[in-house]
C-alpha cells in the first residue's frame, strides 16, 4: 500500500531530536503493522500541496497545534484537498487537527472544548463496530491524545463510531472512505511525558499531573495502526463498511 501523508505541522525543534518529525511517527506506526507499506510526505504547513488525488492508495493526515478553524492559506488549501478527496472517492483517515479539519470541511463544526484539555491516555467505547476493525480487541478503546478543540457537530452523512463522555465524538466516518480520530495512535507515551513537560505552563499542573498518571494505562496504539490499515484497503477496493 502506497500512502500520502498530510502533514501540519512538525515536531517542536528540542523534541525531534529524541522522538523524530510526526511523518516519522506515522511511518513507524504503520510499517509496525505492514512493513510493505511505502510512503510520500506533503508539507502542507509549508504551502505544498499534492498534484493529484489518484498519486496514492490513501491519504492520513496529521495533528497540529493549529486549530481547524484558524484562517491560515493552507489550510484552507488542504480543506480544499479533503473535498477533492472526496469527490473522488479516496480513502482519507484524519487524526485530531485532521479530525477536526474533516469535519469542519465537510460541514460540520468544531469548538475549543469547555472540558478542557484531553491530555494522556484517556477511556473510549466502540459504539458501531465496523467490519474493519481487525483483529478486534473489545469494546474499550484507549489511545494517548492532547487537545483542546472537539467536533461539535457530525458533517451530514457522519457517523459516530466511538465516542466518550469527555470526547462523544472522538471517531467518525463519512461515507465509505472517510475516517477521523480525535486521538493519537501514532504517538509514544515517552514522547507525550516530554510534551507535556514541554507545555506544562499552558497545560496547568492539574491537568499535567492527571496526564502523567494516565501514561501508566494500556494503550491500544497497534490494534488503530491495522484497523487504519483495513479501512483504506476496504475503501479503496470499493467495500462497504
Amino acid at each position: 500500500m502506497n500512502i500520502g501523508i498530510l502533514q501540519c505541522d512538525d515536531v517542536a525543534p528540542e523534541l525531534q531530536p529524541r522522538h523524530g518529525n510526526y511523518p516519522d511517527m506515522i511511518q513507524t506506526l504503520l510499517l509496525a503493522a505492514d512493513p510493505r507499506t511505502r510512503f510520500t510526505v506533503y508539507a502542507c504547513h509549508q504551502g505544498e500541496t499534492p498534484s493529484s488525488t489518484d498519486a496514492h492508495d490513501g491519504w492520513i493526515t496529521t495533528g497540529s497545534k493549529c486549530s481547524a478553524n484558524d484562517d491560515f492559506d493552507w489550510i484552507r488549501t488542504l480543506s480544499g484537498f479533503m473535498r477533492l478527496l472526496w469527490q473522488a472517492d479516496k480513502p482519507l483517515v484524519g487524526i485530531c487537527f485532521g479530525h477536526q479539519l474533516m469535519a469542519r470541511s465537510m460541514g460540520g463544526q468544531v469548538v475549543r472544548s469547555p472540558m478542557g484539555w484531553g491530555l494522556g491516555v484517556y477511556a473510549t467505547t466502540v459504539q458501531e463496530k465496523q467490519p474493519w476493525m481487525s483483529p478486534w480487541y473489545s469494546e474499550d478503546l484507549q489511545l494517548l491524545a492532547s487537545h483542546q478543540d472537539q467536533v461539535s457537530e457530525l458533517p451530514p452523512g457522519g457517523q459516530i463510531l466511538v465516542g466518550s463522555s469527555f470526547c462523544p465524538m472522538y471517531m467518525m466516518q463519512i461515507g465509505r472512505h472517510f475516517l477521523s480520530i480525535q486521538g493519537h495512535p501514532e504517538f509514544t507515551r515517552a514522547y507525550v511525558s516530554d510534551l507535556v513537560n514541554f507545555r506544562r505552563d499552558r497545560i496547568g499542573a492539574e491537568r499535567v499531573l492527571a496526564a502523567r498518571h494516565s501514561l501508566q494505562l494500556a494503550v491500544h496504539d497497534q490494534l488503530l495502526a491495522h484497523w487504519i490499515l483495513n479501512f483504506i484497503a476496504r475503501a479503496k477496493s470499493g467495500q462497504q463498511g
